[in-house]
């Protein structure tokens, strides 16, 4: 609606974010650091992602999970990624354009109201996603409406009630990490509810995959989402910005120290359509 103040989550309307092409870029960092590869992949095996297959990815991003999967499906298979940012869409048909494997295809759409006939997908995914819809029960039911039966659904996301990070002040950390969720999220906890979100919406045979993601270098990605952190702890008054400097420079200390670590736990659940 014209005049509707943003969500305190920027994911939930990218272009209309005034740094809406940095937002691409954190994607592409996430995607390309090695620890999330792993994670992502394995999460992808276990779905799994066959040959032949027709996969749907809700929520696509800049591709990242898209080029993962199209040379898992193969010449006989396709992908189609659906986003609703014009913005994010630009940039993964360039990234996209020159990968192999089976026919990928993008297109703008809301996860809650998706452009295709019902049984069309094999399998549907949507990774990292789902913490940031407002109605999740709606996303997951349009995704099994597209889906065959015996088809799967596969959701993945992170979990900000189990973000373990290495810094000096433990009381501060522990503050900006757990109230900046809590303010940006309506359901920060989303990882571990995947699992009841798919037996809601009718699925079967559920089952559930967790795994870590972990940083003892300070990643690009990582420090990026630290940065982050800490401007949105600024903007919603629970620090100034100088405390917000020292918090981001007692990690660049423990990294020279050999000492940072940053753990978060990533659930993945899938579903089958009966």
């Amino acid at each position: 609606m014209v005049g509707e103040p943003l969500s305190p989550d920027p994911w939930r309307n990218v272009d209309a974010q005034p740094d809406a092409v940095r937002l691409a870029t954190t994607l592409e960092l996430r995607g390309r650091t090695p620890a999330q590869t792993r994670l992502r992949r394995r999460f992808l095996r276990f779905v799994p992602i066959r040959p032949g297959a027709r996969v749907l990815e809700v929520g696509c991003g800049t591709g990242v999970v898209l080029r993962d999967v199209a040379p898992m499906v193969g010449r006989r298979g396709s992908v189609v990624g659906v986003d609703p940012s014009l913005t994010i869409l630009k940039v993964a048909r360039t990234l996209c354009a020159v990968t192999k494997g089976g026919r990928l295809t993008l297109r703008r759409a809301d996860g809650t109201r998706l452009p295709f006939g019902a049984g069309r997908f094999d399998v549907a995914l949507a990774i990292t996603v789902i913490l940031h819809v407002a109605d999740p029960l709606r996303v997951v039911q349009e995704m099994a409406r597209v889906l065959r039966r015996g088809g799967s659904i596969g959701l993945q996301d992170q979990d900000f009630g189990i973000v373990a990070v290495t810094h000096p002040d433990r009381v501060l950390t522990d503050r900006i990490m757990r109230e900046v969720a809590a303010r940006i999220y309506v359901e920060p906890h989303s990882g571990r509810r995947l699992p009841g979100l798919l037996l809601q919406a009718g699925l079967t045979r559920v089952r559930l995959l967790t795994d870590v993601f972990q940083d003892t270098t300070l990643e690009p990605w990582t420090k990026t989402f630290l940065e982050r952190r800490a401007e949105s702890a600024v903007r919603f008054g629970l620090v100034d910005a100088p405390t917000a400097q020292r918090w981001l420079d007692g990690f660049t200390a423990l990294v020279a120290q050999g000492a940072f670590v940053l753990t978060m736990n990533y659930y993945g659940a899938v579903g089958v359509k009966p």
